[in-house]
This record gives C-alpha cells, structure tokens and sequence, in this order.
C-alpha cells in the first residue's frame, strides 16, 4: 500500500474560478493521499464568488482558498511537487517557473466559467459544469495506481484525463 502524500498544483492564469474548484475538490476527496494547491500566472487577487458559492453548496472546504501566484510554488521552502496540471488553455502556454521535484505534467483545459455571459442562473450553470467535468478528472486521477506506473506512463495517463 502506497502512504505517499502526494502536492498537486493545478493552475490557470487568474486563479479565481477553475484552479479554486480543482484544488478544492482535490483536497476534499484525496485526503491522506493528495494535497492540492492552485495558482495562477497573473492572479485575479480574489477567488470569484460563484465559484465559493458553489463549493460551500457542495459542502467543500473555503476558508483556506486564496487567488496567488504561481511564484509562491518556485520559490524556496516550497512544497515539493509530484504533479502540475494546467486547467486553461492561457496557463498551458505560458513559460513556467522552474517547479521543485521535476513534476509530471498535465493539460486539463476547460473553459472560463468566470467569463460566462447571460443571467446568474447562466452563469451558475457554467460554475457546476465546470465543477462537475473536474470532479470526474480528478476521481480519474484518484483510480490511477500512481505507486505501481513509471513516470512516462503516468505522466501519459494524467494527460489523458484531460483530453477532448
């Protein structure tokens, strides 16, 4: 039985909206297995409030949920990082920092449910699609049998869970 904890960032260019959800949900139903972070490459400085709502609906833990950069997980005394996974087409082609632990690395792309247009029940729809499609990611990733796969093959495995 693998007891490794394994850091997971998830990230996106403004950490308000998918990058939140992921690491949310991730913590929630990893624990003992994963923790989970996100950031994003020009963060919006606020976690998008539709996306609180609808975590604190689903009963998932906010209080620790902030907008930040992705510096913060380059810099010194950072957690070690088993995992890096882009939620946004904008982050995935972007230069990123030098990560410690050498990650295996995964596109996830979703659209912005923050730039959904329409009414609040439009734009509440959006956030639970947008929920609902990461949750079914990341219990992909909770199934893979991370302790027995060699890096190639998992960092193929993670990148499948992403694709269209």
């Amino acid at each position: 039985m693998d007891e490794r904890l394994y850091n997971v960032l998830f990230l996106c260019t403004g950490n308000s909206a998918r990058s939140i959800l992921a690491e949310a949900i991730l913590n929630e139903r990893g624990k003992g297995r994963f923790r989970a972070f996100s950031a994003g490459s020009h963060p919006k400085g606020e976690v998008h409030p539709l996306a609180l709502a609808l975590l604190k609906r689903a009963g998932l833990a906010t209080g620790n949920l902030r907008s930040k950069a992705w510096d913060e997980f380059a810099a010194a005394g950072a957690p070690e990082l088993d995992f890096v996974i882009t939620v946004c087409d904008n982050a995935a082609g972007e230069v990123c920092p030098v990560w410690p632990g050498h990650p295996a690395t995964a596109h996830w792309g979703l659209p912005d449910p923050a730039a959904a247009q329409g009414t609040d029940l439009q734009r509440t729809d959006a956030f639970r699609e947008t929920f609902r499609l990461l949750s079914r990611r990341i219990e992909l990733l909770l199934a893979l049998p991370i302790a027995t796969l060699d890096k190639m093959v998992l960092a193929r495995r993670l990148r499948d869970i992403g694709a269209p």
